[in-house]
């Protein structure tokens, strides 16, 4: 069995690692360099870095923080924000990082991810999707959250599989920030339709949380940010927990 991993996220907004509860109500979490370099020291398997206005304020994410990150960092490391086409990409690899997220740019024009995917490998692009549930259906939303779309979470994600996706990072827009636990049911699901990796994320609270992502969810990776940020989880003290679990953790 492949082993589990941990994945801290890093929102960055004005250079600055923020976090808000439903995508809303943002608060200060530090400085992305310092935390990204103390969750490679404490164990984090992997990072995700996400300019969360990069999409709503029409710019590009900024590769010169990318670098600065990668500089401190000798694990893996995800950039998202602001990815709109083929050009967008081979900067943010040079500065550093492993993978792309893409999300709002993918919903408005599928063929970006087979455009990615063609030219820096599946392995590079990691579909990210926000949803909530409406009437029932677990909705895609973009723009950090704020525009529904038509886009059905389960459809969506298989679409993006097919289309050359190498993971899935899925966002409960109702659990995010809650400390509530992830969104097991919608996990088991996409865990059953897709052959890719799946992320899960949105609202850890605890350690039984992610031990809940792994063993219920069938998740491949668990994220979170404030429970990381603000001291509430130390992510040695999470690996011990998962492994006496018997949870393959790296």
């Amino acid at each position: 069995m492949l082993t589990k991993r941990i994945i801290p996220c890093l929102d960055i907004k004005d250079g600055r690692t923020v976090k808000g509860i439903n995508f809303i109500s943002l608060r200060d979490a530090g400085d992305p360099v310092e935390l990204a370099a103390a969750y490679a020291a404490q164990g984090a398997d992997e990072l995700v870095f996400l300019d969360i206005t990069a999409t709503t304020e029409d710019r590009k994410t900024f590769a010169k923080l990318v670098k600065e990150i990668a500089q401190h960092v000798n694990i893996p490391f995800t950039v998202g924000g602001g990815i709109s086409s083929v050009a967008d990409v081979g900067p943010l690899l040079e500065a550093g990082a492993d993978k792309v997220s893409i999300n709002s740019a993918a919903v408005r024009q599928p063929q970006l991810i087979d455009e990615l995917a063609k030219a820096f490998g599946t392995q590079c692009i990691v579909l990210a999707v926000d949803a909530r549930k409406v009437n029932n259906s677990w909705m895609v939303h973009t723009h950090g959250g704020s525009r529904p779309t038509e886009h059905k979470l389960f459809s969506w994600a298989r679409e993006g599989q097919n289309r050359g996706a190498g993971e899935i990072l899925f966002t409960s827009m109702d659990h995010d920030g809650t400390k509530s636990g992830f969104a097991i049911d919608p996990l088991q699901k996409l865990n059953e339709l897709l052959t890719i990796p799946v992320i899960a994320s949105g609202g850890a609270g605890n350690a039984m949380h992610f031990a809940e992502a792994f063993m219920l969810g069938k998740c491949d990776a668990a994220l979170a940010a404030s429970v990381f940020h603000f001291g509430e989880i130390k992510i040695p003290e999470l690996k011990t927990y998962l492994r006496a679990a018997n949870i393959p953790i790296r």
